[in-house]
């Protein structure tokens, strides 16, 4: 039921977002009468909802700047047992910055378009603990939270560097992009990253 509400909540927000920072948001509990929407209401609410909504989008923009408008996903769970206003902040800037952000005109790998957006809720401080720590993983582009820690990696080597990706990929994409901003390829840079975190 929780899952219904934030999909309902999601939906009718995004279509009124224009690329514009100035949103106004609506958020409507459709789902109060379950022991999801009783949660929602108890936990959460209507109005830290659109306060986060805002703070996020902030967040975003700051950070990865972008005015591309993309689908949305439904996330959530109604028997979540942790903190669940943290978690669910922790997703509200998660699929916001799939908002904001660029695919390369659907050409980017999936898992480096959901690594961005984790990059994102790792950044505000909203990451869960049962996350992959750095160096965890198989691929770069294996998605979530191990190419957020990737992506954390290259953005320490140069500050601002998932922005600039971000940017980078309004049009299409490349892996030629990490070498344009990074001086490496991206086989090379996961290489590096996982000697860093070797044991």
């Amino acid at each position: 039921m929780f899952r219904q509400a934030l999909i309902l909540f999601l939906l009718v927000i995004l279509p009124n977002i224009q690329g514009s920072q100035a949103v106004d948001y609506t958020v409507t509990n459709t789902a109060g009468s379950t022991a999801g929407g009783a949660r929602f209401a108890a936990e959460i609410g209507e109005d830290y909802s659109k306060q986060t909504l805002s703070a996020a989008t902030d967040f975003i923009w700051r950070g990865v700047p972008t005015t591309q408008c993309r689908r949305q996903k439904s996330c959530g769970q109604g028997n979540y047992s942790g903190d669940l206003k943290r978690e669910y902040t922790g997703v509200l800037y998660h699929e916001m910055t799939h908002i904001w952000q660029w695919n390369g005109n659907g050409q980017a790998p999936g898992g480096l378009i959901e690594g961005v957006a984790d990059f994102v809720r790792l950044k505000a401080n909203y990451a869960p603990s049962h996350w992959v720590q750095p160096g965890q993983g198989d691929r770069w582009d294996q998605g979530y939270d191990v190419t957020a820690r990737f992506l954390d990696y290259c953005n320490d080597l140069r500050n601002g560097f998932v922005a600039d990706l971000n940017k980078k990929m309004r049009d299409g994409y490349s892996d030629q992009y990490f070498v344009d901003l990074l001086g490496k390829t991206v086989d090379q840079l996961w290489s590096d990253y996982k000697a860093k975190y070797a044991q």
